[in-house]
């Protein structure tokens, strides 16, 4: 098919290892990711009020039709859904997202996408080779840390009988150099489920909702995919030119000229490497996924924290520099541990840092009120690091109260109320880890309350947040101010297009127009970012350096490619409702699993006490776009903290927006009838959760 998508979709069934073809055709009008994976769980998955570890859970991995293409910041992704076991007190159906090669790999094995129901009654990994697919005995591979997994796995495929892999003649004559692109958890991951990640090649992880968990309670241990075809573009003269066209909004396109720096950041975009999370003296070249021109992370002469980025570092970087003084290689190889044993990074980060409070308080250790043995004297280091994962992945010490989750291990402790409180313990929304603050950068919360997880969102993050910020803290002052950046915000954030929507001050928090940003960003995320699965690191642009109106990509650039591809002529308005029509889908699971607006409240501290650097172990002072006194200007916000009241009456504002019932939360028949998801409406009536 010469549209980017393959035709056809892998139906699995773990239960009683059989597959079944489904036809692409049927659900295109998702576009692909998470909006093909939502209405695939719809059909599929029977009774929605389930946990994530009843078989009955349905998974779906998704592709899009961009995926194994030279659409820039697109080829590479993957996105995963199913009911979660992450969030508390509920595991609602949630998502997660990953890069590497996996989903191009699936391409070209002439797939779509997976969608895993039922559980095996062994241990099974589940191994594809363009259009053969088999169950495989996982008994052996099932204690193995994920690199292991993916070592045994390579070298069992690679030994194949038919030299399918063997050198010369074409990839689509069914021959290639690749491995097989393999996404697994990590050893025994049933017992640290909550806590469980899928790793896929050395740094590239599913990590939010605990899906290791949910393979591990399907008796999934892998899944294998190696493909010799190739995607089929509609139009490759147009790929083509819209790449050189991007070009001029990259650094590569103005090498010889010159453009804002604060330090070593770059005006106005996102981050573009891990150098500065590897300790001093380490030689690294530049890797990515696969067709990525940004290239976000690193290879090593030292081997180690290969692939992994961000909060892969950051989960123990901090704690590295307070015992050694500096960045030493224990962050790296901490950052390899994590993705060995197929941990979350960011829960990890934030138990190091509860972990640091309680320790500094005289509150955990050895005969302490959490009675302890891990060698505390050591934190920081090596050693630590690997006996407290070891301490999780066997389930010893207080190891085995952390396998249950962040938030269910501090209630058996008995500190949860007054730890989400005090704010120690920083699960923000949904027993769900802190990751950017709701007190300041707002827009971050809200989507996260609203929805079902952090949103790990960077849209506005890199523009209101971290180009002020920086600026601020090198005290120099922004290229572009305040007023031009909330114009270009309102020109590409359609159908509201309100300048307001970028006001983070003290009122603006809790307009109307901070619903608009809401809403938009959840109906452009679920569509451009899950579904046809643009990059985070890349898009959305808005605002951009190498432009002198500093106007980005976004708004052109994401049609531009999809249609190249794709034959088809989707507007980025139009995309933005099928982001919406997503976004409610979605919302009607919630709903169905017993969803309701009184349990969408941040935790304690939000409210108790003023946001301040440090939260995590990289947020700096909040310096935001604010509108006082009629005037745009960038102000510190840093020290505020959310009013319980009018948190509420926003919520009412965005319900209302939504077209959802203010009281409940629930979307409305008229709304879903006019997205064409009657029979959604029809399902929520049956279950007495229709919105009046």
């Amino acid at each position: 098919m010469a549209n980017g998508y393959t035709g056809k979709i892998l139906k699995v069934d773990l239960t009683d290892k059989s597959v079944e073809e489904l036809s692409t055709a049927d659900y295109e009008q998702w576009g692909g990711g998470h909006g093909m994976g939502s209405a695939l769980f719809w059909e599929y998955c029977e009774d929605k009020t389930i946990s994530g570890t009843d078989p009955g859970n349905v998974v779906t991995i998704m592709t899009s039709p961009l995926s194994g293409t030279l659409a820039p910041g697109v080829a590479g992704r993957t996105e995963i859904t199913g009911i979660g076991i992450q969030a508390y007190p509920i595991g609602w159906y949630t998502r997660s997202n990953f890069g590497g090669r996996f989903s191009t790999q699936l391409k070209f094995a002439g797939w779509d996408g997976i969608v895993i129901l039922g559980k095996s009654d062994t241990p099974v990994w589940l191994n594809i080779v363009d259009g053969k697919v088999t169950f495989e005995d996982a008994t052996d591979v099932w204690g193995l840390d994920t690199f292991e997994t993916q070592e045994e796995i390579w070298a069992t495929v690679t030994a194949s009988a038919d030299d399918w892999n063997a050198l010369g003649g074409s990839r689509d004559s069914g021959r290639t150099t690749q491995r097989p692109a393999v996404l697994t958890s990590g050893p025994n991951a049933e017992g640290y489920g909550p806590m469980a990640s899928l790793i896929h090649d050395a740094g590239n992880g599913a990590g939010q909702g605990g899906f290791g968990g949910v393979f591990a309670s399907k008796n999934l241990k892998a899944v294998s995919v190696l493909g010799t075809g190739s995607v089929q573009v509609a139009d490759p003269n147009a790929l083509m030119e819209a790449r050189l066209w991007a070009n001029e909004y990259s650094f590569a396109g103005h090498r010889d000229s010159t453009f804002t720096t604060v330090g070593s950041f770059p005006f106005a975009t996102s981050p573009g490497s891990t150098i500065g999370e590897m300790a001093p003296g380490v030689v690294s070249r530049p890797q990515g996924c696969v067709g990525c021109i940004r290239n976000c992370r690193a290879r090593t002469d030292k081997g180690e924290g290969n692939e992994s980025s961000c909060v892969d570092f950051f989960w123990y970087d901090a704690f590295d520099r307070a015992a050694h003084g500096g960045t030493t290689q224990t962050t790296a190889k901490a950052a390899d541990m994590i993705q060995k044993y197929g941990l979350n990074s960011f829960a990890m980060e934030a138990l190091m840092l509860y972990l640091g409070d309680l320790l500094q308080q005289g509150l955990i250790g050895p005969g302490a009120e959490i009675d302890s043995n891990l060698p505390f004297a050591s934190f920081g280091t090596v050693e630590f690091a690997e006996a407290l994962c070891q301490s999780i992945l066997t389930q010893t010490d207080i190891g085995a109260d952390i396998a249950l989750g962040l938030a269910p291990m501090a209630a058996k402790w008995g500190r949860l109320e007054q730890d989400t409180t005090s704010g120690i313990l920083r699960l923000q929304e949904w027993g769900l880890p802190h990751h950017y603050d709701a007190r300041t950068e707002v827009e971050w919360g809200y989507g996260s309350l609203i929805g079902e997880r952090d949103i790990n969102e960077h849209d506005f993050n890199y523009v209101a947040y971290w180009t002020p910020t920086v600026c601020a803290l090198y005290g120099v002052e922004c290229e572009i101010s305040a007023e031009r950046l909330s114009e270009i915000v309102a020109e590409k954030t359609a159908p509201y297009n309100d300048p307001m929507m970028m006001d983070y001050s003290d009122e603006g928090i809790y307009s109307d127009a901070m619903a608009k940003t809401v809403s938009w960003h959840r109906y452009y995320t679920r569509y451009w970012k899950e579904s046809i699965l643009y990059c985070d690191w890349m898009w959305a642009d808005f605002v951009n350096p190498y432009r002198e109106d500093f106007s980005g990509l976004t708004g052109e650039g994401e049609p531009k490619f999809l249609n190249a591809v794709t034959g088809g002529n989707v507007t980025y308005e139009e995309g933005i409702e099928i982001g919406k029509r997503i976004w409610n889908l979605d919302r009607a699971i919630w709903i169905l699993q017993g969803r309701h607006r009184d349990q969408e409240v941040f935790s304690g501290y939000n409210y108790e006490v003023g946001a301040q650097p440090g939260t995590t172990t990289y947020e700096a002072p909040y310096t935001m776009p604010v509108y006082e006194n009629g005037q745009w200007s960038y102000k510190s916000v840093a020290g505020r903290m959310l009013d319980r009241d009018k948190v509420e009456a926003w919520k009412t504002k965005y319900f209302e927006l939504e077209g959802w019932d203010a009281t409940s939360g629930w979307p409305k028949r008229e709304t879903l009838e006019s997205m064409d998801l009657g029979y959604v409406a029809d399902a929520l009536e049956a279950a007495g959760k229709l919105g009046a």
